[in-house]
């Protein structure tokens, strides 16, 4: 049996999306989250494990517990009539991958989908917890994106039967927005559900090319620009807010820029408390897209020439 993680990590992802519609929101027409005292793009933790989860499970054949499945009728299965397919807790974490990364709730019931009963006899639900070892938090862009674009066009395909011509589509988009997202990987926890490192590899696969490969029409264009995932040798330890030791640069205002060639992002903060933290990590992980420029202290820099004393990695995914 594979061997639960033991040491605590850090994750920095840097993704960025063109024309684009990185998160909606379902209740303000599903245009792009924006935080309207600093005009930054939000992206919830939610739409980044949605990413992975469905990377996982359509291009690495992974089982997942979090998904949209219909009962022969046709209606959307509860998460309590799937878990009730496992029959056990251990099931569902031995089988799903989803769930030994994100963690998850949902009731238990006895076998036969009876309810549990009191020693009265009255019908009861008990809930089955997991916190998940790998928690993100909200993405956010590194620089002010704006109000977002409105666009409107015509579909051939009338909307009802015996109209003349097509209907109307309409979108909110953002012509750019270069976001960080930040996340942790507790080791307690994972004792918990059993995370071991190959599920660790898949993880970061789903961040990375999971990103790459959502193409549909409100997220074709995103691409991942940097992944660093830093592994430390101590338990119930870690930095902490390695997003905020990163800033970016550019000549254009931030409402301007439109591609990741216009940007630079300033990694002088982070290589410092990654300098000063040295004794306490095993090594940095990294991957790196080729049109993403780095400086630290007014010169272009490499990832694995970030802090002399630490091991950095290229990651194989």
């Amino acid at each position: 049996m594979a061997e639960v993680i033991k040491n605590r990590a850090e994750i920095l992802f840097l993704y960025d999306v063109t024309d684009a519609n990185p998160n909606g929101d379902p209740i303000d027409e599903n245009k792009p989250r924006i935080d309207e005292e600093s005009g930054v793009n939000i992206v919830t933790d939610v739409r980044l494990k949605r990413t992975i989860r469905d990377y996982l499970h359509d291009f690495k054949g992974q089982e997942i517990f979090v998904r949209e499945e219909r009962d022969s009728e046709g209606e959307l299965r509860t998460k309590e009539s799937i878990y009730e397919g496992y029959g056990s807790p251990e099931e569902v974490i031995k089988k799903c991958i989803d769930i030994r990364l994100f963690g998850g709730t949902f009731a238990l019931k006895k076998k036969g989908g009876k309810k549990a009963e009191s020693e009265e006899g009255v019908p009861t639900e008990r809930a089955f917890a997991l916190t998940g070892p790998v928690q993100f938090k909200f993405g956010r862009s590194l620089h002010r994106v704006g109000e977002p674009t409105y666009v409107k066009g015509t579909t051939v395909l009338p909307s009802a039967e015996k109209k003349a011509a097509g209907t109307f589509w309409e979108a909110y988009i953002l012509p750019y927005s270069l976001i960080a997202f930040y996340g942790i990987i507790n080791e307690n926890a994972a004792k918990e559900t059993k995370l071991t490192e190959a599920d660790v590899d898949l993880l970061l696969d789903g961040i990375w090319n999971g990103t790459k490969n959502l193409i549909s029409r409100s997220k074709v264009g995103q691409i991942p620009r940097l992944l660093l995932q830093v592994i430390y040798k101590e338990k119930n330890y870690h930095i902490g807010e390695l997003d905020q030791r990163i800033k970016l640069l550019s000549k254009k205002q931030d409402e301007e820029i439109r591609h990741i060639s216009e940007v630079i992002v300033d990694v002088t903060d982070l290589a410092e408390v990654l300098g000063k933290h040295k004794d306490k990590i095993e090594k940095v992980r990294y991957l790196k897209d080729e049109w993403l420029t780095l400086e630290k202290s007014g010169e272009r820099a490499e990832v694995d020439k970030l802090v002399p004393d630490i091991t950095f990695e290229p990651m194989e995914l």
